[in-house]
């Protein structure tokens, strides 16, 4: 019996310490990935950062916006933030819901998550999708873009309420997607416009450096703020395992999903794998959870709530677990 109790306890542990945490989960120095290239790259969480590239960037706005509608799919057009005739002259439609997608660390306009977003909204009707490229930040060492990330985000503010003035396209017709870093860059940006963008969603918000971090993502950001976590463990991994949102969603437990056997960034991406499927399909659905040992242990028997898709009016409150497959759609 005494050895029956005892082994209970061991099992409940474990599971405890697996769990998605609400608390601050501890950050190795060292975190090594292969990025979408296939190059190895290391986040030095202690590194220095690039104060003269931060000088600079608060002199001068870095941000590139590209529209893509259904009239230009594939082919962008650069608006500029106070210049209303590069809108006036492109194919933007202040009729039309506006979708903002937004990178992470060492990408840019080029990267994966860009057109596999753009193309979901754009196969489900018609929108206004704007990729921003805050890639002369983001491909500084991983420090200095997380120092970068609040300024670049109020600027990406300052161009939500410059489209608002210019088009007259209200907050409520805005929905700011953001990956990792981006996923905070989101957060300041709807900050910056007192909260009132419909939706924000928080694709794996970025974990190493933003656990106590002040200017991380959160639920008054917008009227609407969904997280998802797909690499939230507690050690050596590239999200934050913690929920940021009105609603967070945990695919598959929060970590480790379902074909990524061997590198953090496989479930690190999936989230904005996961988020293209929902766009285009709207099939995946969670469960509502009490607590973090019923999310690892998927015994989650709450409410159900559709993960990701378009919708507008989105809302809820909670932690979920969503039980996905390992290929697209999932």
């Amino acid at each position: 019996m005494k050895l029956t109790l005892f082994l209970l306890a061991v099992v409940a542990a474990c599971c405890v310490s697996a769990a998605p945490q609400s608390d601050v989960k501890p950050t190795a120095r060292y975190i090594t990935f292969i990025d979408e290239a296939g190059v190895e790259q290391t986040v030095d969480t202690e590194e220095e950062p690039d104060e003269d590239f931060l000088e600079e960037l608060d002199k001068n706005d870095m941000n590139r916006y590209f529209l893509f509608t259904r009239n230009n799919p594939t082919t962008s057009q650069e608006l500029i933030n106070g210049d209303a005739g590069t809108i006036s002259q492109s194919n933007f439609n202040h009729n039309h819901i506006t979708v903002f997608v937004v990178h992470g660390w060492i990408s840019n306009q080029e990267s994966g998550l860009n057109p596999a977003i753009r193309d979901a909204f754009l196969s489900v009707g018609n929108y206004n999708v704007i990729v921003l490229d805050w890639g002369r930040l983001a491909r500084r060492n991983y420090v200095t873009a997380a120092r970068g990330v609040p300024l670049t985000g109020r600027r990406l503010g300052y161009f939500l309420n410059f489209l608002n003035s210019r088009t007259g396209v209200p907050f409520s017709r805005m929905h700011l997607v953001g990956f990792s870093l981006g996923a905070h860059l989101v957060g300041n940006a709807g900050r910056e416009v007192g909260g009132r963008v419909a939706r924000i969603s928080a694709l794996d918000p970025a974990g190493p450096l933003w656990n106590l971090n002040s200017n991380r993502i959160r639920s008054s950001d917008a009227v609407y703020v969904e997280g998802m976590h797909t690499d939230g463990g507690l050690m050596l991994s590239l999200g934050i395992g913690s929920a940021i949102g009105d609603v967070d969603f945990f695919p598959n437990g929060g970590s480790n999903q379902p074909g990524c056997l061997t590198t953090s960034i496989c479930s690190h991406n999936r989230a904005w794998r996961l988020f293209a499927a929902t766009v285009s399909h709207n099939h995946l659905e969670g469960r509502q959870c009490s607590s973090s040992t019923q999310i690892t242990l998927n015994t989650c028997r709450g409410g159900a709530l559709k993960m990701g898709n378009a919708d507008m009016f989105k809302a809820g409150s909670g932690r979920y677990r969503a039980n996905t497959g390992r290929r697209y759609p999932y």
